[in-house]
């Protein structure tokens, strides 16, 4: 996650993590037999058929879409945020969650601390006056200010982004409640965003990823009818939902990005804009070029840390050397985190490429088996490339004293990034 300051992360150093060591891997497919069994045994997650999945692009066509469920919405709301902030659209959803507790609805709202800090207590009485139930992930309590070593755990984030009505539709994906989400992704200080719309018996799973937050701040555990109905097919995907918790010892969506592009036998596409692969991940997709796959991966040229992208790239070189294609998008920031694997397995969420996302903070993403979604993952995909610039190895050789510079005393917060 890009935004952490130089000072928070040296503050935080004794509170780094990493992901397990993984010294092999095995031989599987997508598509194979074992290829189902494999990736729910590592990433402890149901892969549940019947399922429906839209895309949603940017701000244009993601927040009409939410604000028209919530506005429908019946019996229940349950929403985890990481940014939620100022702006015409955090009022308007606000305001939308407001009127459906006025009206009866149960709208439970947990925003997280440090992501979420800047938003206005207007806002945040707007919900609560209404009868919302409004709390903060992890928040930061006096007793710290006593017992220093009580802020480490400030440290480990919810990045989840999870939107549930009725327990019948959901959302996930990028997004954050703010301007810089609004439009269509092409002008810059308006970012580039994907998210997706579910319904189907995986909203369950959805569901189950906010009731283990909610349950971890409030002490209340949420259930029956009105947030876990019966869920019927509502389409013909086979999706599961993948979330990892790494102070609790699971690293399940580093599994799952390390399995699925060691299955590869044709592509790998991976659009993300917190790329710093560790020496696993970077030897995987190595090995994916050499085996003839095409891997291109699509990076932001503009970042809301300056660090963050400096380091980035410093992993540009064995990946170059490896046959790996690089693209920095140009236009404004990518925010977007997909990969989309031999045109038939995707994944879109909220798990940045990074060690902060793999193993600091909880991350929730949406995966799926089916080729008319991942088709269009692939459309999108390319379609972002002619607003991107390719980056060849002598490029990257050449880059300045400064960014080598700033490569070389990050050393010691890389794994807070």
């Amino acid at each position: 996650m890009g935004r952490w300051n130089w000072l928070f992360a040296m503050f935080l150093l004794c509170g780094c993590a990493n992901v397990l060591a993984v010294r092999d891997i095995p031989p599987i497919t997508v598509g194979h037999a074992s290829f189902f069994p494999t990736m729910e045994a590592h990433t402890n997650a149901t892969i549940m058929a019947g399922n429906r999945i839209d895309i949603l692009l940017n701000g244009d066509q993601t927040y009409p879409a939410i604000l028209r469920e919530i506005r429908r919405a019946k019996s229940t709301i349950t929403f985890a945020e990481f940014i939620y902030g100022d702006g015409a659209l955090a009022h308007e959803v606000a305001e939308a969650f407001a009127e459906r507790c006025r009206a009866g609805v149960a709208a439970h709202i947990l925003l997280d601390q440090f992501g979420s800090s800047k938003v206005p207590s207007d806002i945040v009485d707007t919900m609560k006056e209404a009868g919302c139930h409004v709390e903060y992930f992890r928040r930061v309590k006096a007793e710290g200010i006593i017992f220093p070593w009580k802020l480490l755990n400030f440290n480990y984030r919810s990045h989840r982004r999870i939107l549930v009505i009725d327990g019948r539709v959901g959302f996930t994906g990028g997004f954050g409640i703010n301007e810089a989400w609004t439009g269509n992704g092409r002008t810059p200080e308006h970012w580039r965003d994907t998210n997706a719309r579910i319904e189907g018996p995986v909203v369950k799973y959805l569901q189950a990823g906010f009731a283990e937050n909610w349950l971890e701040t409030t002490g209340v555990a949420i259930g029956g009818e009105p947030y876990f109905p019966r869920l019927e097919p509502r389409g013909d995907v086979p999706a599961q939902i993948v979330k990892s918790s790494p102070t609790g010892g699971s690293f399940q969506n580093y599994m799952l990005f390390l399995l699925s592009i060691s299955s590869a036998k044709k592509s790998i596409l991976i659009t993300n804009p917190y790329f710093i692969p560790d020496k696993v991940m970077t030897e995987a997709l190595v090995k994916a070029a050499a085996r003839g796959v095409r891997v291109a991966v699509l990076t932001p040229a503009k970042i809301d840390s300056q660090l963050t992208y400096t380091v980035s790239r410093s992993h540009y070189g064995p990946l170059l050397l490896g046959g790996v294609q690089i693209f920095e998008y140009q236009v404004c920031l990518l925010h977007a985190k997909t990969m989309v694997v031999d045109g038939v397995w995707g994944t879109i969420g909220s798990t940045n490429f990074d060690n902060r996302s793999f193993a600091l903070n909880q991350e929730l993403n949406l995966t799926f088996y089916d080729r008319t979604v991942a088709t269009r993952l692939e459309e999108i995909f390319h379609e972002d490339l002619k607003y991107a610039k390719q980056i060849s190895y002598k490029e990257w050789k050449s880059r300045g004293l400064y960014e080598r510079f700033v490569d070389l005393i990050a050393f010691p917060v890389k794994d807070q990034l």
